[in-house]
């Protein structure tokens, strides 16, 4: 018996991970004891029909081109041998390999395999398989004009993740002048405050001990000081005493940690600086915790556990920005997973028809680890000794079939808007490019991720 031949002419709308069953394909599928005159009918009346599929009792048996059957009819006495005859005696007669893909194979893997065949064969129309016992035909030619417009494709996404990379990298730039200018401007104030600070306790120290001599030589001369008593009851004078040098201590930690994030400002904004530098990890761990502190005052706990480390040939700037990055994501990570909790237990509390309580023990915590490595020395290493940085995070974790991705340029699993797809990728292109270490990723849903840096302790060439 043969089925109903017909090609469904809607243009598709394909994607860079379009599969075969988006294409164009035929339905021409036969018995193979149809007889040779029957297909050559079709042939006929469906000039774009690029060839036959034979099935026997459900089974596929192979396939039949289009350009092969009419060279065989076109032969001496052909038309005699085999338009009489059951299909499957010219099958059997021109029998070659038949390229069979499944309906969910992408495009370019298609195309990849098809091009691979023999010069004979590169032309012959592919069967593909679309679920168990159903098949289509399908042109290479439809083939190679989808792949060519998935190459078009590719090549206009690159364009614009180019430039939006270009954009992304002048934005970043610009921000780090600016901030560098602005902590500049901060600096010069900061460190007035913080160099009079000083002389301001020296001073008022005397002139409090100034007020005691005052107070002693008054009561020995027996004055009248009833109008002095009544000034230092209106000042409340003996609270001024014991308040004035806790007001100056407070104001000297206030402008101390202000000239440390001044300090973590300027380090990180200078990203674009060409030499390298002997540099203090845990100085510009600290600084990147010290900038981030903003984010990190809502229940999230950050525990050190630092090494004794030597100080590392890098650029420092760059450093600082794959400790942002991989920290901003260890927040991110929390606050999800602080957000699906809370959720959680809302919805767990109108369930019940309870109060909400938040009796969880989960408490979100970034942990940060530093250490000396040393192995031994091969061909795969240029160090014998390595400093690690692990930064692990107790958040929602990253799903395994994703995390071989991680790395790649504008992936990201965040909200449009809230994510470039950029801070990865540039982090490991910083810690393998820029300074010949290594950046791994371990992750387990529901549990947290765990971000290894390794960076050698030799001088970078």
């Amino acid at each position: 018996m043969m089925t109903e031949s017909h090609l469904d002419f809607l243009e598709p709308t394909l994607s860079l991970e379009s599969t075969l069953q988006e294409l164009q394909l035929h339905n021409f599928q036969v018995d193979s004891n149809c007889l040779g005159s029957e297909v050559s009918q079709v042939f006929e009346q469906n000039p774009l029909l690029p060839g036959v599929i034979l099935v026997d009792c459900g089974e596929l048996i192979g396939g039949i081109s289009r350009r092969r059957f009419l060279e065989q009819m076109s032969r001496p006495y052909g038309v005699e041998l085999f338009s009489k005859r059951p299909l499957k005696v010219l099958y059997n007669f021109t029998k070659s390999e038949t390229l069979i893909l499944l309906g969910g194979t992408s495009i370019v893997a298609a195309t990849r395999q098809s091009l691979a065949r023999s010069l004979e064969l590169i032309y012959e129309p592919i069967i593909v398989q679309i679920e168990p016992s159903v098949y289509r035909l399908l042109d290479v030619h439809q083939l190679l004009v989808a792949q060519a417009k998935i190459h078009e494709l590719t090549t206009q996404l690159l364009h614009e993740r180019t430039q939006a990379q270009m954009i992304q990298t002048e934005k970043m730039a610009s921000l780090g002048r600016m901030v560098a200018g602005v902590a500049h401007e901060i600096l010069n104030p900061v460190n007035f405050i913080w160099g009079n600070l000083g002389y301001l306790s020296r001073y008022s120290q005397d002139l409090i001990r100034l007020v005691s001599t005052y107070d002693q030589e008054i009561a020995q001369v027996s004055l009248d000081s009833t109008l002095v008593q009544q000034e230092k009851a209106e000042i409340e004078f003996d609270f001024l005493l014991q308040d004035l040098p806790q007001v100056i201590d407070s104001m000297r930690m206030g402008a101390e940690r202000l000239k440390r994030i001044v300090g973590g400002l300027r380090s990180f904004s200078h990203m674009d600086e060409a030499k390298l530098r002997a540099t203090d990890m845990h100085e510009c761990i600290d600084n990147t915790l010290l900038i981030l502190g903003n984010r990190l005052k809502y229940g999230v706990e950050v525990v050190k556990h630092y090494g004794d480390l030597p100080l590392i040939n890098c650029y420092p700037g760059q450093i600082s920005q794959v400790f942002m990055n991989l920290i901003s994501n260890a927040i991110d990570a929390l606050a999800e997973k602080t957000d699906n909790t809370t959720n959680e237990q809302k919805l767990n509390g109108i369930l019940a028809k309870q109060p909400v309580t938040t009796t969880n023990s989960w408490q979100p915590q970034i942990k940060i680890s530093t250490t000396v490595l040393r192995v031994e020395s091969s061909a795969s290493f240029k160090s014998d000794e390595w400093v690690v940085i692990e930064i692990a995070d107790n958040g929602c974790g990253i799903p395994s079939e994703i995390q071989a991705r991680i790395f790649e340029n504008f992936f990201t699993t965040k909200p449009v808007g809230q994510g470039t797809g950029l801070g990865l990728a540039i982090s490991h292109q910083i810690v393998t490019e820029k300074h010949q270490g290594q950046l791994s990723l371990r992750s387990q849903p529901g549990v947290g991720t765990e971000f290894e840096i390794r960076l050698p302790i030799v001088s970078i060439p």
